[in-house]
């Protein structure tokens, strides 16, 4: 079985959006100067769908959601002539051979994430050739289901965020994750609609359930230090990317306060780059997404490293990529999951992009051990919403 063609393609989402909406989460954007809103206008309405095809006639399908546009560049100029010809079966070395040849100008960011969409290809190649999920080459079922937790409690109107939370509690889930609207830049009045929301959303929940508070890297320490003894009477399972992605100063010193668990690793690319995150302890849970990290082949290391260092492994926007890499390993005891929903931020997208997506039930996702591969195809009913760039 050899490799025969590659092909990646930019879906570009033309259909209905939800409007905007301003403060949603804070961000890195939030502490430089700007006489707009910045969150009011960020999305990611587009994805980069990538086909490789054998030539015994499987094909396999990976997915690239950052800088869409200049990753399908990417890997229609470097990284597929690397691949085409080979077996597939050989990953490690097309692996090696994609991040090595690239290393010069790539080795983190938009370059890791094509490489990523190359690699989880070639996985789902290689499950449909044996007729197996792909959770089942990495080591198989380690659980009989995965639990998961709500994650889109974005930061809206305080009543709307009761209501939200409470629909998805009638459901059955058990943990949920919440987004912070402010930042150091909105100074005391913001510090205050923070603790407004967490306090209006433990009112719904309970604390009977896991909580846990998203940031997005939108807050710089000295802010994050002060907010940290503040939220502790709230519990939370962790406070996710306080500061900017590489300040790992910063979360270690934020991590070793003990005061609330700090998570990460969303905005990082490498087996390396999370070998200086477990080594200086600057976090307490590893958020690492598989079509960012180089797909698969270096996910699976990445768990690896994780358990050694007794730190859990819970994927950054759940999807089948990271759900497989889940199902796999001790090391990852739950899921993050977006619900089916109108196409607001861009998380969205992966529905009305792919079928197979499982969907959550009572707080729980699952697995088919009879759907070979990733388990995923290409929907049809939105095309003509989307504009396909080959």
């Amino acid at each position: 079985m050899k490799i025969k063609s590659v092909r990646a393609r930019v879906y570009e989402w033309k259909g209905k959006t939800v409007p905007p909406q301003g403060n949603f989460c804070s961000n890195a954007m939030d502490l430089v100067y700007s006489k707009t809103e910045t969150m009011s206008t960020f999305r990611f309405h587009s994805w980069t769908v990538v086909e490789i095809e054998t030539d015994d006639g499987i094909v396999g399908l990976g997915n690239v959601a950052l800088a869409p546009k200049i990753a399908k560049a990417i890997i229609d100029e470097y990284l597929a002539p690397l691949v085409i010809g080979q077996d597939p079966w050989d990953y490690e070395y097309l692996w090696q051979r994609m991040y090595r040849s690239t290393h010069a100008w790539g080795r983190k960011g938009v370059a890791m994430a094509a490489i990523s969409a190359v690699d989880l290809a070639i996985w789902d190649i290689l499950g449909k050739s044996v007729n197996k999920p792909v959770f089942k080459l990495l080591g198989g079922r380690t659980k009989e289901k995965i639990p998961c937790y709500y994650s889109k409690l974005y930061r809206t109107d305080l009543k709307e965020m009761q209501d939200e939370a409470q629909k998805f509690l009638d459901q059955g889930f058990k943990a949920f994750k919440m987004r912070f609207g402010y930042g150091p830049a909105h100074l005391q009045d913001g510090v205050k609609e923070n603790l407004k929301s967490v306090e209006a959303v433990r009112e719904v929940i309970g604390y009977d359930t896991d909580l846990m508070l998203e940031c997005y890297m939108g807050w710089n320490l000295e802010y994050a230090k002060r907010m940290l003894p503040k939220l502790e009477k709230f519990e939370p399972r962790w406070l996710e990317e306080p500061v900017i992605a590489d300040d790992i100063g910063g979360y270690a010193e934020l991590n070793n306060m003990g005061i609330i668990p700090i998570s990460g690793g969303e905005h990082e690319f490498s087996l390396y780059g999370f070998q200086q995150l477990l080594e200086k302890k600057a976090v307490s849970v590893v958020q690492y997404d598989t079509n960012r990290v180089g797909g698969i082949t270096a996910a699976h290391k990445i768990n690896a490293l994780c358990e050694a260092y007794s730190v859990p492994v819970i994927p950054h926007a759940g999807q089948m990529h990271n759900y497989h890499l889940t199902m796999s390993t001790l090391a990852s005891p739950m899921a993050e999951y977006f619900p089916i929903f109108d196409v607001e931020v861009g998380n969205e997208l992966f529905w009305y992009i792919f079928d197979g997506e499982p969907i959550a039930e009572n707080g729980f996702l699952q697995l088919r051990d009879d759907v070979p591969g990733l388990g995923l195809t290409l929907k049809a009913d939105y095309l003509d919403q989307f504009q396909i760039t080959e």
